[in-house]
């Protein structure tokens, strides 16, 4: 069985309230070994760091995503200092710009995100990037950080956006978006440049379930066993073995995140 990396995860989505260990399993059981969670805000980074120490195979972002930049309370970022000291937590975020939704007002949102990208260069650690209509400023607040490392998570965006994000040195997380014959087109005429060596997957569980996924689960959540059928069309549209995508995106996901070789366990 291939070894796989889902490096997005919303474990404590309250769709996986009822069944957050079986996720994990089923996970496990489809070859999927290493899981990286996805922070949204201090309680959900620390609810993370406990996850992952009770599970190996498991790490996690921590930081605070655009939608609750408002919410940040005093001392949220010494918080968010300390948690990054904490092993297994591996990147900064998932932080950015969504001037989509603007659930937070947008200089809230540049002045969080700022104070993030500040800290992940003192940490050393990588960024974990949400953007939606707010390229160019997002764009623009990079560029003045030249030590940045990250990825773009959940990245939907054209051929452009894409040279934009790994001029700055930056990998591309690839999702069930690809998967949409809806609205995946522009994101499949972009997968065909990414550099072999810049590319992650994910599963951004349980959202963006693939489209093109049969059977589909009666939850309809997505979760991280499914990361294989994303690879599966990664690998159709690169024209590549399966194995291939394999070793290289877990590969890339040991480079970015340092992550060690701790495994979740398979249950026999």
């Amino acid at each position: 069985m291939l070894t796989w990396c889902d490096i997005g995860v919303n474990i404590f989505s309250s769709q996986f309230d009822t069944d957050r260990q079986a996720v994990i399993k089923r996970a496990a059981n489809a070859g999927v070994r290493q899981l990286i969670l996805i922070g949204s805000d201090i309680a959900e980074s620390q609810l993370n760091i406990s996850f992952c120490q009770q599970n190996t195979g498991c790490y996690t972002t921590a930081g605070v995503h655009p939608h609750q930049a408002a919410n940040v309370k005093s001392g949220w970022l010494d918080d968010l200092t300390l948690m990054l000291t904490k092993p297994n937590v591996i990147a900064v975020g998932e932080c950015g710009l969504d001037f989509n939704r603007d659930f937070s007002p947008r200089p809230v949102q540049q002045q969080v995100f700022a104070e993030q990208l500040q800290l992940a260069v003192c940490t050393n650690k990588p960024v974990y990037l949400h953007e939606r209509d707010a390229f160019d400023t997002q764009l623009a607040m990079l560029k003045e950080q030249p030590k940045i490392t990250g990825v773009a998570h959940c990245f939907t965006g054209d051929s452009v956006q894409l040279k934009a994000w790994l001029d700055l040195g930056l990998y591309i997380g690839i999702t069930g978006w690809l998967c949409d014959e809806r609205r995946g087109d522009v994101l499949r005429h972009a997968l065909q440049y990414i550099p072999l060596d810049r590319l992650l997957l994910e599963t951004d569980a349980p959202y963006l379930l693939p489209r093109n996924l049969t059977p589909k689960p009666a939850s309809r959540c997505n979760e991280p066993a499914f990361l294989v059928h994303i690879a599966n069309t990664v690998a159709t549209l690169r024209q590549l073995e399966l194995s291939d995508i394999a070793r290289i995106t877990v590969a890339n996901s040991k480079e970015l995140f340092k992550l060690n070789n701790s495994l979740l366990a398979v249950e026999a």
